[in-house]
């Protein structure tokens, strides 16, 4: 699971400590360069351990949450349940946690307890930007894809979201799962407006284009794609499928001796192997 950390300040009147936006990958996302929901936890420990923590409810909660973003980090789930479980019950009001437990569901697959703890979080803040792009993420997950893109505009929207390209890709994504490619296009367009050295925005216009046919565009994302990440199973295998489209022999030839050289085994190599160029 790839993870990365970002910090910023949390919106909140009565107490304001760092956070850490631990972005965690999607299970449909480009692996290396990942569409992501993002898990919002404590992380200034010096505001949040000790006895400054002990008599204030709200800092108690916050070090539960920390404690289960670390957890959930690490794979213990079951301990990550628990935490974030206690840290709603000392502060009801600590969207993030119910946001967090949110998450975990979603990714256990346990569905009811996804939407029942989502909906708490977004009860508590309705417009919490990282809410409702990873409320927008669960909807996309379960088949309610025109319902999740609602969520992803009220995200992106938000003045204080510091990664609206997240969301508009998210969009472009779960539009593209119902075949609304022209939708999806104008999302993704937005996304690499908003973030142009976003590889997952450069990935999936990419992949657009080659599934509509427009492959002077396709080759273009892509060439952008190739020189901004590092190659990988994903990468290198649209590159193929697109210089194939393209009659470009030499092209092909390169990439496919580069992904069976680099990644033998990978599904992506058994798909070449196949020549199963419209999968």
């Amino acid at each position: 699971m790839m993870v990365w950390l970002q910090k910023r300040r949390r919106s909140a009147g009565r107490w304001q400590p760092m956070l850490a936006v631990l972005a965690v990958a999607a299970a449909s996302a480009l692996a290396g360069c990942k569409t992501t929901t993002t898990v919002t936890s404590t992380s200034d420990s010096a505001h949040t351990s000790g006895a400054s923590a002990e008599g204030d409810p709200h800092r108690r909660a916050a070090v539960r949450l920390q404690l289960a973003g670390g957890y959930y980090q690490k794979g213990q789930v079951d301990v990550a349940i628990k935490e974030a479980t206690e840290a709603t019950r000392i502060d009801p009001g600590l969207s993030s946690a119910f946001g967090l437990l949110g998450l975990i569901y979603m990714d256990l697959g346990q569905n009811d307890q996804a939407e029942d703890n989502f909906r708490r979080a977004l009860q508590v803040d309705s417009n919490d930007p990282e809410l409702n792009n990873n409320y927008g993420w669960f909807l996309c997950r379960t088949h309610r894809e025109r319902d999740a893109t609602t969520y992803f505009d009220k995200a992106a929207a938000n003045r204080r979201y510091a990664t609206p390209a997240m969301a508009l890709q998210n969009a472009g994504i779960c539009l593209m799962q119902t075949g609304d490619n022209e939708r999806a296009e104008k999302y993704l367009m937005r996304a690499f407006e908003a973030d142009a050295s976003s590889p997952v925005a450069k990935f999936q216009l990419a992949r657009l284009y080659l599934q509509t046919h427009r492959l002077e565009r396709a080759e273009f994302y892509y060439g952008l794609l190739a020189k901004s990440v590092d190659p990988n199973p994903q990468t290198l295998w649209l590159g193929t499928k697109i210089a194939h489209a393209r009659s470009d022999v030499r092209t092909e030839q390169r990439l496919s001796q580069e992904l069976r050289a680099r990644y033998p085994n990978s599904p992506e190599t058994a798909l070449l192997n196949r020549e199963a160029f419209n999968e």
